[in-house]
């Protein structure tokens, strides 16, 4: 009988992470039984997203799983190892647009005017917003590995993480007053995010998102914001203010690091 464990042997080749987590969740539900695939029918993937969407898994991963799934699923129907029961029929594989939340200007000028200094790391988390949204929305992994190198003569320049465009912005006072605020002199790095050089620097990283919009959150409810602050709401808060002056979509797409005009959308 073959089973999920074989049809995951069948992908080895080009899993990599995303098929290695798609199957990781369904053998999760599964509760780690192998599953053989006349079993999988579609009453069981309907199980199957319930089971997701009760554990808050959004409807996009919940899609992206259901794909990987029925990719795979598929190709054993092509190579005879299964008959075609057309499982995933009823089940989400579909994209739903993502939310972009933004917050106003004058919510971001209350965020920059807040005194936080009763909290060190509720203010370095405004900070880093802050520097966020004056370097036009830049991504905290971005922001994690800026090297002081990639100052010169008043043009900051880096190369996107996930994408690996090369991006240059005018600095400005407001960022040079966040940087002189937290001076690493002992890193290469231009804020302190990564600190320790020899340890896991994305683990840093991470830990550092972490804390970081765990603070915000803190913050925004301060604020009375509705929804959650983050550190993609700085990204789209650049956004949107640009929108609001009037800037040109190619230059915000520009800014963001977007690869056309309706990513920005």
């Amino acid at each position: 009988q073959t089973n999920i464990t074989h049809l995951k042997e069948l992908e080895q080749t080009r899993t990599g992470e995303t098929y290695a987590t798609a199957f990781n969740s369904f053998m999760r539900f599964t509760n780690g039984e192998d599953v053989s695939l006349s079993e999988m029918d579609s009453d069981m993937m309907v199980a199957y997203e319930t089971y997701l969407k009760v554990n808050g898994v959004s409807m996009n991963t919940i899609s992206f799983y259901m794909r990987i799934l029925r990719a795979v699923y598929n190709r054993a129907v092509e190579q005879g190892i299964t008959l075609q029961r057309y499982p995933f029929k009823h089940v989400y594989t579909g994209v739903e647009k993502t939310v972009k939340r933004a917050i106003s200007f004058k919510v971001i000028r209350q965020l920059k005017e807040m005194d936080l200094s009763h909290s060190q790391s509720m203010e370095f988390a405004r900070d880093m917003f802050m520097f966020s949204f004056y370097t036009r929305g830049m991504s905290f992994v971005d922001m994690a590995f800026l090297k002081k190198t990639d100052l010169n003569n008043g043009m900051l320049t880096y190369r996107r993480k996930k994408t690996g465009q090369l991006l240059s912005i005018r600095w400005e006072k407001c960022m040079q007053d966040i940087v002189d605020k937290y001076p690493g002199n002992y890193s290469t790095y231009l804020l302190p995010i990564i600190i320790h050089i020899r340890k896991d620097e994305r683990l840093q990283y991470k830990n550092s998102i972490c804390l970081v919009n765990r603070r915000l959150k803190e913050i925004g409810k301060k604020l009375g914001l509705v929804h959650p602050l983050t550190m993609y709401v700085a990204r789209h808060s650049w956004a949107s203010v640009a929108r609001g002056k009037h800037i040109p979509l190619s230059v915000i797409s520009e800014g963001m690091g977007h690869d056309s005009e309706k990513t920005t959308l």
